[in-house]
């Protein structure tokens, strides 16, 4: 064993030890960084405007500080970026990790000197709970890949701007740095088809053991390696150990890339957001990830099903429920009150509190009243290629369809197939029960003649890498939403739906 690998183990053990005591008291740790971040912050513009010298619990919180998403935030943010100190939270921020908003045009999220630990340490702490558990660490000895954005950061209003993945490769520990991939250079370059082949070239006789990224990025990466050798990934990385992941659900990316590797690998996935880390798998035993509750962030939790309600409910960590759809909604040293992130989450357990992401607040079809969620279609696709095993998808996208040429409303689903199913309309009949079977207000429109069963429009090869293509939104952390409530992803994928 190398050095790094019989370190780590002494470090990992003292890792998990202290979020064993945070993770069975997470309404204590959450209460001490709810009190200190509102103190800290109390000089702020925000904080003036918000009361914060007066605030002695949460409900006075509750009282003066709003949900707010990214545009509600922006007037604050806008001081921020235009250079203005102690506005969102003491000082200037070190970085702003900037973002693609749908109404907001580029998002600036800052990323303070408090914060950045919960960006750095959490992905650290995620590979010494996967050693400690599983006493495997020989991976940290090989070369460790990580898919991600360009490192270049540029200035705004003098504070270091990029995506977070690039800030956070300024931040990789130096003993990982020797045998980090790929070269700097090449994780420069901003095209991502000619970063992957420069990828390649860097790693393709090194001594691969981890590799992270998002799932579809990782998958094209090793379609190109298997172009170009003719092998499996396992023969090509005998050494590969680990797959690191987050971003996108798994599932229905697992099969087709366990096939292309050739062998199964364990894997670890996690939770980051240019807002904060939020959580990671702590563990290969147990479904969820650990809700990192003491590193710098309050959380509360919205039923989804209340969220734009006038009033919703805004519960703390102790509040929560097994198996309800909540809204994440932050509080942060990084600056950050009342944030709404967009994205769904359900507890599988508590104390430690795990969860699964379930989707995005604004992610659903519900053009009829279905209500139907990003976690029930990934579902539906799961279960029916458990019963398809010969079937291998790509990627996937469901839109709803109100005015087909003929006959009722239908939810499509655009797919693109790497083995396709021999009887099609076998396989959108299985489809189609295994979300009547999740969703009950979309089998109570079936069974009212509203809708009609969805259907699947196969797509060309590489569809969806030349869609996000042509948004200029190709690789890196970019992900195709997996439904939408209109048309405007379904009607540009048309162009590639291969004709019957």
């Amino acid at each position: 064993m190398g050095i790094r690998s019989t370190l780590s183990k002494p470090f990992a053990s003292y890792v998990v030890k202290q979020q064993k005591k945070w993770s069975a008291q997470p309404g204590k740790y959450q209460e001490q960084i709810f009190k200190n971040i509102v103190k800290t912050a109390a000089n702020t513009k925000f904080g003036q405007d918000h009361g914060f010298s007066e605030i002695r619990n949460f409900a006075d919180f509750q009282e003066r500080v709003p949900v707010r998403d990214y545009e509600l935030l922006s007037p604050y943010v806008k001081e921020v970026v235009g250079g203005k100190s102690d506005i969102l939270w003491p000082g200037k921020p070190e970085y702003f990790a900037k973002t693609s908003g749908t109404t907001s045009g580029t998002k600036y999220i800052p990323i303070t000197k408090e914060s950045i630990p919960n960006h750095i340490n959490s992905a650290r702490d995620a590979l010494l709970s996967y050693v400690h558990e599983t006493g495997k660490s020989r991976f940290l000895d090989g070369s460790l890949i990580f898919l991600s954005g360009s490192p270049i950061l540029t200035k705004t209003a003098g504070i270091n701007t990029g995506r977070l993945s690039g800030i956070v490769n300024h931040h990789v520990p130096g003993y990982l740095r020797t045998n980090q991939m790929p070269s700097y250079e090449t994780n420069c370059i901003e095209d991502w088809e000619e970063k992957l082949e420069k990828i390649i070239d860097e790693t393709i006789d090194k001594n691969m053991s981890l590799i992270s990224g998002i799932p579809p990025w990782v998958q094209m990466y090793f379609d190109r390696i298997q172009n170009r050798t003719g092998k499996k990934i396992k023969d090509v990385f005998p050494d590969f150990e680990l797959f690191v992941y987050g971003g996108v659900n798994f599932e229905p990316y697992r099969a087709k890339l366990y096939e292309t590797i050739g062998k199964k690998v364990d894997s670890v996935e996690t939770y980051p957001a240019s807002e904060g880390f939020i959580a990671y798998q702590d563990t290969q035993t147990e479904e969820g990830l650990l809700l990192l509750a003491n590193s710098g962030i309050f959380y509360e939790f919205i039923p989804a099903d209340e969220f734009f309600n006038d009033n919703p409910r805004r519960l703390t960590i102790e509040e929560v429920e097994v198996g309800v759809n909540y809204a994440v909604v932050l509080s942060s040293n990084a600056g950050l009150w009342g944030y709404s992130i967009g994205d769904t989450v359900k507890f599988v357990s508590k104390y430690p509190h795990r969860l699964l992401v379930t989707g995005r607040i604004k992610h659903f079809i519900s053009a009829f009243g279905e209500h139907v969620i990003g976690e029930e279609v990934e579902k539906a696709m799961k279960f029916t290629l458990e019963k398809y095993e010969d079937v291998e998808i790509v990627e996937f996208t469901v839109a709803p369809q109100v005015t087909p040429e003929e006959g009722l409303p239908l939810h499509e689903w655009y797919v693109e197939f790497s083995n396709p199913p021999s009887d099609l309309k076998a396989f959108e009949k299985e489809l189609n029960s295994q979300l009547q079977k999740l969703n009950s207000y979309y089998d109570d429109l079936l069974t009212g003649n509203i809708l009609r069963n969805l259907e699947v429009v196969s797509l060309q090869k590489d569809s969806f890498i030349n869609y996000m293509k042509s948004q200029g939104k190709l690789g890196g952390q970019n992900k195709v939403p997996r439904l939408s409530n209109d048309r405007k992803i379904a009607d540009a994928l048309m162009s590639y739906r291969i004709q019957s």
